[in-house]
């Protein structure tokens, strides 16, 4: 498709006043529900300086509306989270991310599930945007990961049409709809980083979507890595799980001690993936009897015929659990449940 054949972004005159404008974003539900910065012509043009793209090249299709993700409208919305100019880069590749068909974005964003999308970034760009990786990674304080969580949430509801109550169906939905974004905590790791673990060079810089459900911390003082392995592992099985349903895609964000554990007693990442997968399998009658019946028909040509003292994994392979490293020092890991029906997707950033 030629940049000729897309519309433009529409240009709206209004009056110089915070106050109107945010009033007008709130009743064409532009918004997130927070106070957006007006995408006035001379801010867009400064965010797209830093593009490397044609102003109206398209990047995607975002589903479920599949609006044209423009570089123009993905700098808009980067403009009205709060956004720095050189950060756009990270979102035009998320925004590829997010249209490939492994990460199932039809089905995250019309689900009545809680699913957001979570966006890791590794490499160099990381330290050059100040991305947080350490103290509070997912929480509050930093402007890049809170603005460029903020931003990926406007385009999926601004380019992608998912607005709340309409094709978002999410039931309650959760505060990672807000922001959700981290760096991975390269600098205090055992293994290899992310990226490198999924194929790229240790110099390129890159982002991850995942599909999250939520966050469940996990606080022990464990001291062994078989320990760990084991509370870990049960604190992954829970029967209200659309991982075992569908075999899903786990994720874990290890805090550095924990990490350090495993490293002391030899365990590689391989290893420690291989222990949760072991060891959090539930057998199937501990589902109820719908999920049981929707197991059945998605899991079968991956399990087989399954009884009720079948063990069912979390996920169809070892190797689907994913593992980063970040957060603060502390006895503290997090469990990140996902969508299940959905796999994360790794772009390079072109910077």
């Amino acid at each position: 498709m030629t940049e000729q054949s897309l519309d433009r972004a529409a240009t709206l005159e209004m009056p110089d006043d915070i106050d109107a404008i945010n009033r007008l974003y709130r009743e064409r539900r532009w918004g997130d529900g927070l106070p957006i910065v007006p995408p006035s012509a001379a801010r867009v043009d400064r965010m797209l300086a830093h593009s490397g793209r044609g102003r109206h090249e398209l990047v995607a299709r975002v589903a479920p509306g599949f609006g044209a993700a423009t570089v123009e409208r993905i700098a808009i919305n980067a403009v009205m989270a709060g956004c720095d100019p050189e950060y756009l880069p990270v979102l035009i590749a998320a925004t590829e991310a997010i249209a490939d068909a492994e990460f199932n974005l039809q089905g995250i964003q019309a689900t009545t599930n809680p699913v957001a999308v979570w966006l890791v970034l590794n490499g160099p760009i990381s330290k050059r945007l100040q991305v947080n990786a350490t103290f509070n990674c997912i929480g509050q304080g930093n402007w890049a990961n809170a603005t460029l969580g903020r931003a990926m949430r406007l385009i999926l509801q601004n380019i992608g049409g998912a607005w709340p109550g309409e094709m978002d169906r999410a039931t309650h939905g959760q505060p990672g709809k807000f922001t959700f974004c981290c760096a991975e905590n390269e600098e205090n790791h055992p293994w290899q980083p992310l990226h490198v673990e999924r194929g790229f060079a240790a110099g390129d810089s890159t982002v991850t979507v995942v599909g999250a459900e939520g966050t469940m911390n996990m606080n022990t003082h464990a001291r062994f890595a078989d320990e760990l392995a084991r509370v870990i592992a049960e604190t992954m099985m829970h029967p209200t799980s659309n991982e075992y349903v569908h075999g899903g895609e786990p994720w874990f964000i290890l805090g550095t001690e924990h990490a350090e554990i495993f490293r002391r007693e030899g365990w590689d990442k391989k290893e420690v993936k291989r222990q949760l997968w072991e060891r959090s399998k539930i057998a199937v009658k501990q589902l109820s009897a719908k999920e049981i019946d929707r197991a059945r028909a998605s899991r079968v040509s991956e399990l087989g015929e399954l009884s009720d003292d079948t063990l069912l994994p979390i996920s169809p392979r070892a190797e689907d659990i994913q593992l980063i490293v970040a957060g603060g020092p502390g006895t503290h890991s997090v469990y990140v449940p996902c969508f299940g029906n959905s796999r994360a997707v790794t772009r390079r950033i072109a910077i």
